[in-house]
């Protein structure tokens, strides 16, 4: 009966009965109950304040504090540690992200404060105690701006944003998103030479001329118009571009767009750094596809919205022709810079086989280019598709073209030139990239020098009811 009575059985004991215990814990999950029940009964000893972190502000615009707040919670390591989290599959092999789920709750430590952040529906709440705000609250916010700035910095994943269709009054955001992965360069794409380096000079300009709009009173943006036949590899470049900024791109669908008021909305729901894009802009125009009114496009491309919400980004609209287009869509201000895609010529079918077949000359490229002299063209989707599916031999895919071209190509070139001819030949170019307000050219230049080269033309043109840019031009300091 002594040893009963002995102090080292005793703290044997008791360290075998705690040790049990605990194991009974962990293997039952008491443990969560009971570190659940700690947690209320610590909080009964401390008064908190609570400080809510909205997705969206009262403009319904996507609030950027959000943003960091949700990109620095989902670096630390109590996201792993907490009671529930959300698992997906990285871009690397074999590689696993764990993202906050919806009422979720974080625990941060920052200068001795315990700090908790509680994930609701659209809204990120920080939780800290009263007596930890004033010495604490700042200077954490501080923190996390430079953390997210540095993973943002570090780890720039392109999006692309979809709209899709509203109900009522929802305004829980209209965008969807998925990683934009699309590979295409500048380098890639089948374009001139002479033209991709003066839009990529563009380019350059804008990302630098922040300081300068704001002097001349005007919103940072820059807006483009894409038109040609289809296959001419107007998404490619729109593409290209995102890629070459870095921005995101938000694909507007303007068949799901209820009225004006919504196209508005979606604006508002958009991110600086990012390109908006609006593609067959004629066919919705011409068709009355659409419930949005031109006045509503026009607003959308410089009205007041827009210059209160188009800072750091860059309008794309496409378009097959523009010919039959209510010039108050196409005039400066609301168009900065045209380009055409015309359909291939040698020069980009050249381009195209180097990149499809690994071909940069052949002994069949002489009978190609005489056929594209003789006025017979194809597009470059249609090029690419041929090659592609003879990609195995360089020689039956030049074949393929030759045979596409002398049989579904004839005349497509000569009546595409005899086209862009007659719409150049009486109007002095003097506004896109180019004469007059131009970026690219000289004020007063002759028409006819814009003309030297038939195919891959970026054009603006200028008449008295419209102003272009005409990237054949030398640039124009101010542009």
């Amino acid at each position: 009966m002594t040893i009963l009575y002995n102090p080292f059985f005793l703290l044997f004991i008791t360290f075998v009965f705690l040790f049990l215990f605990r194991v009974v814990l962990i293997k039952t999950g008491l443990i969560f109950t009971v570190k659940k029940k700690w947690r209320l009964f610590e909080d009964c000893f401390h008064v908190y304040q609570l400080f809510k972190v909205p997705k969206f502000n009262e403009s319904m615009q996507r609030n950027q504090l959000y943003h960091k707040v949700f990109v620095y919670l989902n670096s630390l390591t109590s996201v792993e540690d907490s009671d529930f989290t959300n698992l997906f599959t990285g871009k690397k092999p074999n590689e696993i992200l764990l993202r906050l789920d919806p009422n979720q709750i974080i625990e941060d430590d920052f200068l001795g404060a315990k700090i908790l952040w509680i994930n609701e529906d659209n809204n990120l709440v920080l939780k800290i105690r009263k007596a930890d705000k004033r010495r604490v609250l700042r200077p954490y916010l501080q923190h996390i701006h430079t953390i997210s700035d540095d993973l943002d910095e570090k780890k720039r994943d392109l999006k692309l944003y979809v709209n899709v269709v509203g109900h009522g009054d929802d305004h829980k955001g209209r965008w969807r998103c998925v990683p934009f992965t699309h590979p295409s360069t500048f380098e890639t794409i089948a374009m001139e030479s002479d033209v991709k380096n003066k839009v990529k000079s563009d380019l350059e300009s804008f990302l630098k001329a922040k300081q300068y709009y704001h002097r001349l009173g005007r919103v940072w943006k820059r807006s483009y118009l894409l038109y040609g036949p289809s296959g001419t590899g107007k998404s490619s470049f729109i593409a290209a571009l995102a890629n070459f900024l870095s921005y995101d791109v938000y694909d507007i669908d303007l068949s799901k767009v209820s009225d004006d008021s919504d196209l508005k909305l979606l604006l508002l729901q958009s991110t600086a750094k990012s390109v908006i894009v609006i593609e067959d802009l004629d066919r919705y125009l011409s068709e009355k596809s659409t419930a949005v009114s031109l006045s509503g496009i026009l607003n959308f491309m410089d009205g007041m919205l827009t210059s209160s919400c188009s800072e750091e980004r860059v309008m794309v609209f496409t378009m097959n022709g523009k010919d039959h287009v209510d010039q108050a869509v196409l005039r400066p201000g609301r168009i900065d810079v045209h380009i055409h895609f015309p359909l291939c010529d040698f020069t980009a079918f050249k381009t195209l086989a180097n990149s499809y077949l690994g071909l940069k000359d052949h002994k069949l490229f002489p009978q190609v280019e005489e056929i594209f002299q003789n006025g017979s063209s194809l597009s470059p989707a249609e090029i690419g598709e041929l090659m592609i599916a003879n990609r195995n031999s360089p020689s039956r895919a030049l074949k393929s073209v030759i045979h596409a071209l002398q049989t579904d190509g004839d005349g497509r070139g000569a009546l595409n030139i005899g086209r862009r001819s007659t719409e150049n030949g009486p109007r002095k170019l003097s506004g896109e990239m180019g004469e007059g307000s131009g970026v690219f050219g000289k004020e007063g230049a002759n028409a006819v020098k814009e003309f030297k080269k038939l195919y891959g033309l970026l054009r603006v043109k200028s008449s008295r009811k419209s102003q272009s840019f005409d990237l054949n031009g030398d640039r124009k300091e101010g542009g």
